[in-house]
Parts: C-alpha cells; sequence; structure tokens
C-alpha cells in the first residue's frame, strides 16, 4: 500500500519537501530534472574538493580513485569511473568526459587468469586539452589520446590517439583529422 506524504516520519515529510523545491527550482532555471544527490551536492565543490583545476565539475555519481589530476573547465557527466589507482589519469583543460565514461590506469584480467600469481597490469593514462570522450567509452590503462581529439560514443581505447584526431569503434577507426571539419567559426561534426 502506498504511503501519503501525511503518514511519512518529519524526517522524511522535510526530505521530501526539500526534493520538492530543489526539483522545481531547477525545473524552472534549467528546464531538466535531477535525482536528488545531484540537487543537493555541488558538482564545483566535489571538483574543488579533489584537486581539479579552476572551474572544473564533477558530477556526484562519478567514482573518482587514486591519482586523477583534472584540468581547468573540463565537465565530468555522471556515471563516470575515473580509476587511476594503477597510475596517473590526467585529464587535460576544456574536456568533456561524457555520461558512462570509464579510464582505467590497471589491467586486472591476468591476475585474475593466473588466480592471482600475476600482479596487476599498471600504466598512465593521459587525455589532452581540448577532448571529447563521447558517453560510455572506455580508456584503458596506457592510452594516450592527443589535444583536440574527438572520441565517439561507446568506443574502446588502448592506444596512442594523435592530436587532432576523431577516432570511434571498438576497433578504432579513424575517422578524420578534426581541421579538415572544424572552419574557423563554425564547429561542425
Amino acid at each position: 500500500m502506498k504511503k501519503k506524504n501525511s503518514d511519512l516520519d518529519p524526517l522524511h515529510s522535510d526530505i521530501w519537501e526539500l526534493y520538492k523545491n530543489l526539483r522545481m527550482e531547477t525545473k524552472k532555471k534549467w528546464k531538466r530534472t535531477l535525482p536528488l544527490n545531484e540537487l543537493l551536492f555541488d558538482r564545483w565543490e566535489k571538483a574543488q574538493f579533489l584537486g581539479a583545476k579552476k572551474n572544473a565539475s564533477i558530477y556526484d555519481s562519478s567514482y573518482i580513485f587514486g591519482n586523477v589530476e583534472i584540468g581547468e573547465n573540463t565537465w565530468v557527466g555522471p556515471f563516470t569511473i575515473l580509476d587511476g589507482s594503477g597510475g596517473k589519469v590526467r585529464i587535460g583543460k576544456y574536456c568533456s568526459i561524457s555520461t558512462g565514461v570509464q579510464i582505467y590506469s590497471h589491467n586486472s584480467v591476468k591476475w585474475s587468469l593466473t588466480g592471482r600469481k600475476v600482479n596487476l597490469e599498471k600504466n598512465e593514462v593521459s587525455i589532452g586539452d581540448n577532448c571529447y570522450i563521447g558517453p560510455n567509452s572506455i580508456i584503458t590503462m596506457g592510452s594516450k589520446i592527443g589535444k583536440g581529439c574527438v572520441v565517439g560514443a561507446s568506443s574502446l581505447i588502448k592506444s596512442t590517439i594523435p592530436a587532432n584526431s576523431i577516432v570511434f569503434g571498438t576497433d578504432l577507426i579513424k575517422s578524420s583529422v578534426k581541421n579538415s571539419l572544424v572552419s574557423s567559426s563554425n564547429l561542425s561534426i
């Protein structure tokens, strides 16, 4: 049986009222609705707390482990994993790390298959300035993405990507060099 708000304990009622007020405020101001945790917690404060550079923002639902460096004005979307537990993960300035992106600086495949007889493989990851990493992409240990790159949605990155490249897919198809698609005043991708 569904409870009415009047049947809730006082704390629950207060939280429910706070949520409704924050939800309405956000809807009016930004024309969006968000889960309660994203309404309560400040993305820019989280980034500052984690040592990210000026004006970076990190959603509350993002998981950050180990040695992760995030450049200024970089946006880290919801439901992301930035795992620097195996080596430094460096993300440059003015980057967009889209929803669901996972970045790992370690690999546990051989460790698992050998029953822990082999250590975890570890290596750094770097993403240059002005990069866009599409939703649900995975970037594995040792990957290096040059400045000004676009990584298409659901891509698997496990190598070095030269600056100004557009790549997508699990076998990394290099589409073209970004500069050929970008005019001086109009970005058209």
